[in-house]
């Protein structure tokens, strides 16, 4: 009985020290004090970032509890594209103090009915903190990009650049990924296309390099080569005879596209050389094996259908109805891509994160999507003020709210408490101030002044209302980090044993 229990408690102290192994690789870099880390692999290559979700995918981890916490902080980067930092630091302390409970003789039960209580509490409360954001005029927006955009300036404006050029209609749906229309560009300068960036080169360096004045455009889903009938078949005469019919069929659907007028094709996939001859003749601009979705975005934005070949059959006056129309096609033999601007269908912008060098510019793109998920979450869902403040008040009104609960289920609860506390403590410490003396200064004051929006200035350590500042998170971020810790913090203390699977054998 006694070794079993030691076991047990072994196992809650492993499990803790893993998860604190995660929280030390990123708990320095929150906040606008947090410094950059360095990962550098076996072959010497560098990353410099303070991206807390690429610090965790790039470090060497091995204990499967910090890979479950890992992999929960990578979901909250797919679905909200920022606060990966705050939901780990967040799920970590849950996780710490939920173990230290249950070590102390609470039962794992009780911890996890106060933990689902608080956290789901915690969600409601914060709720309520939001302020809601009616138009893209507010500067709050901008705000929201600069915070998320690490402080920059130049990407702030950038993000809000393109923000305008897409529009309040477009951010507003759930199913657009604003930070899916950042690139970032080695050797480029920085700045917001109305339109698409199609990164690959032209076909041959006698097809125009850039095209303006109501260029049509013809997008291809598909091969641009004759179809194609069974090798078999072709050695018979009447599949040889019919090759040749497909083969002139094709020829003249090529023929088509030079009479319809038009002046670029993008294709999926590949093209047939004769067919590369015929346009590269005719002034045409053909541009092959493009992205799918780069693709996609292309015949969106220019007003085009998409094509596949056998549509090619139709008539000339037929096809006109799917092409689509750009200002201008501008191609960069340098850097190896193609712009499409100003199409006559649906806003597109995308952002060019330009950059001196590789490590650089992978930094700056991160950070770019960052900002421009945040400045999406901000007007779909609104905002709340930044810095800890936020939470601080959520953890003020939840250590009220938890008598509600009965037993030792506010132990858990007192794990979310102080989940809610842990990234302002982290940001104060960062800043170099002392992180318990400024939680008892800001507790007081937003007490005193019924102010939720109190914070410490990391600039001066002085205690302002950081949404008068302009320090503000988007809501959904901090609902979804919530949700996110306390989920893996519900999944990490139900562990009782880890067990080593045996290899797989073939028989």
């Amino acid at each position: 009985m006694n070794e079993q229990r030691e076991q047990k408690f072994d196992l809650l102290d492993n499990n803790t020290n893993a998860v604190r192994a995660v929280m030390a690789a990123v708990e320095s870099t929150i906040g606008p004090k947090g410094l950059d880390t360095m990962l550098v692999d076996q072959f010497g290559n560098v990353v410099i970032t303070n991206d807390g979700v690429t610090i965790l995918n790039m470090m060497e981890v091995n204990h499967p509890v910090a890979r479950m916490l890992i992999h929960s902080i990578n979901a909250q980067q797919e679905e909200v594209g920022d606060g990966t930092t705050t939901a780990a630091l967040m799920a970590g302390e849950m996780v710490t103090h939920g173990l230290e409970q249950v070590s102390k003789g609470v039962p794992v039960a009780q911890v996890l009915t106060g933990l689902r209580y608080g956290v789901k509490e915690a969600c409601r409360l914060m709720e309520r903190e939001a302020i809601q954001i009616g138009s893209m005029d507010t500067g709050q927006l901008y705000n929201i990009a600069y915070v998320a955009g690490r402080e920059d300036e130049a990407i702030a404006n950038l993000i809000m650049q393109g923000a305008n050029l897409i529009g309040q209609e477009k951010l507003l749906d759930s199913n657009f990924r604003f930070s899916k229309r950042i690139k970032a560009v080695e050797g480029t300068e920085s700045e917001a296309l109305n339109g698409v960036l199609i990164s690959k080169e032209r076909l041959s360096r006698q097809m125009p390099l850039e095209l303006h004045d109501n260029v049509k455009i013809a997008v291809i889903d598909d091969v641009l080569e004759a179809e194609e009938i069974d090798s078999g078949a072709l050695a018979t005469e009447s599949g040889f005879q019919q090759y040749m019919v497909l083969k002139e069929e094709f020829n003249a659907n090529i023929q088509k596209l030079i009479e319809a007028d038009v002046n670029a094709v993008f294709v999926d996939r590949g093209v047939d050389d004769l067919a590369v001859e015929k346009l590269e003749e005719a002034g045409i601009l053909v541009v092959a094996r493009v992205p799918h979705q780069e693709l996609v975005d292309l015949a969106e934005h220019c007003g085009a259908k998409l094509l596949k070949r056998t549509g090619l059959r139709k008539s000339v006056e037929e096809l006109q109805k799917h092409f689509g129309t750009a200002a201008h096609i501008i191609g960069n033999e340098k850097l190896a891509h193609i712009k499409v601007l100003g199409g006559t269908g649906k806003a597109m912008a995308t952002i060019l994160v330009g950059a001196t060098t590789g490590e650089v510019m992978g930094e700056k793109e991160r950070i770019a999507r960052d900002a421009a998920a945040s400045v999406q979450s901000a007007l779909q869902k609104g905002l709340v003020a930044g810095g800890g403040a936020a939470e601080l008040a959520v953890a003020r009104q939840l250590e009220q709210n938890k008598n509600a609960l009965s037993g030792m289920a506010v132990f858990g609860a007192n794990c979310v408490i102080a989940a809610l506390k842990k990234p302002f403590m982290q940001i104060i410490t960062n800043a170099g101030f002392n992180p318990l003396e400024k939680l008892g200064d800001v507790h007081k004051a937003q007490e005193l002044q019924n102010n939720h929006h109190l914070s410490i200035n990391c600039d001066t350590g002085r205690i302002d209302d950081l949404y008068i500042a302009g320090i503000v998170d988007p809501l959904y971020v901090k609902l979804h980090g919530l949700k996110t810790a306390g989920e893996v913090a519900e999944a990490i203390l139900r562990i009782n044993i880890i067990v080593k699977k045996k290899e797989y054998q073939s028989t």
